[in-house]
């Protein structure tokens, strides 16, 4: 699942679009409820050292909200990472190069969305 496939499920599931809110960062999108504006997922470009990773470039992520032992769980698997940016007990940075399954993707954005409804 690349970014315009995470972005094209957010507008089908949860009528929400990405925001980009950042000059700096053209890139990177927020996606967040309509009514309350709280973000659910935040898909950015970040470069491979500053993920702890090999490589040169950079990789697209996702961030979404999960509970502290999910987090805690998934950063125990390839394709997911501590947080970017986020607070780390509370977010978990997904990989969107191929190493996470589509449907594992999916099932926690919709996590994340509902996570963040209140």
């Amino acid at each position: 699942m690349d970014r315009q496939d995470i972005f094209d499920y957010a507008k089908r599931q949860h009528d929400t679009a990405p925001e980009y809110l950042w000059a700096r960062y053209p890139s990177y999108a927020v996606l967040r409820h309509r009514e309350s504006r709280k973000w659910y997922g935040v898909v950015m470009n970040v470069p491979r050292e500053k993920l702890g990773l090999p490589g040169v470039g950079a990789v697209d992520i996702l961030n979404v909200k999960c509970e502290p032992l999910a987090g805690d769980l998934l950063r125990q698997f390839t394709g997911f990472l501590p947080a970017y940016h986020m607070n780390r007990t509370h977010w978990v940075s997904i990989l969107l190069d191929g190493t996470v399954s589509d449907d594992t993707i999916r099932d926690l954005l919709d996590a994340s969305f509902q996570a963040t409804a209140h």
